[in-house]
């Protein structure tokens, strides 16, 4: 995973800056989760293992498929992806620029996994107090893990707060040596 995310950060940033500089982050951000979500297509799979197909080829089919929701610049990124045999890493290079967008745009997503429902005034706390301590604007996602016991889990980014009883007994476990 870690090997797909370094391959991945030089196409994102330069989609990036190429979005910065033209002022269209949101009409970039489309357009990457257009092309993740096409090249995650099972018959997607066929085209990029083709032998029959050069880089090219296999450009044109992703942009075929788009259609008119790829402008000039867009569709020269998946040529250049595709000369370079990186088709394969459009869902981390749109996770990544996703990451810039939300750095420039001081705004994070943050997903609660809670062993029970969260109320909307405790999520509303829990916002707050994650908006002041990352100093960004904070959209939760929150869903229930009756496996996590008690507690909650809490991803924000690469940030990441275990209070969970699951996690906590793992790490009980741990220490003791189980």
């Amino acid at each position: 995973m870690a090997e797909l995310t370094t391959l991945a950060r030089p196409y994102a940033k330069a989609a990036f800056e190429s979005a910065r500089e033209a002022g269209d982050l949101q009409g970039w951000s489309d357009a990457l989760t257009l092309l993740a979500s096409v090249s995650l297509s099972e018959k997607i799979d066929l085209v990029l293992d083709s032998p029959n197909l050069n880089g090219e080829q296999k450009a044109e089919v992703f942009i075929e498929i788009c259609g008119e929701k790829l402008n000039e610049k867009q569709k020269n990124f998946v040529k250049v992806l595709a000369e370079n045999k990186r088709l394969g890493l459009l869902v981390p290079v749109q996770e990544q620029f996703e990451l810039y967008k939300a750095n420039i745009e001081k705004s994070v997503d943050v997903d609660i996994q809670a062993a029970f429902e969260i109320s909307p005034e405790l999520q509303q706390k829990i916002a707050q107090a994650l908006a002041k301590k990352l100093d960004r604007e904070v959209t939760l996602q929150t869903s229930v893990d009756t496996s996590l016991l008690g507690g909650a889990l809490i991803r924000a980014g690469d940030t990441v707060i275990d209070g969970s009883v699951k996690g906590r007994l793992a790490k009980l476990a741990e220490a003791m040596g189980v």
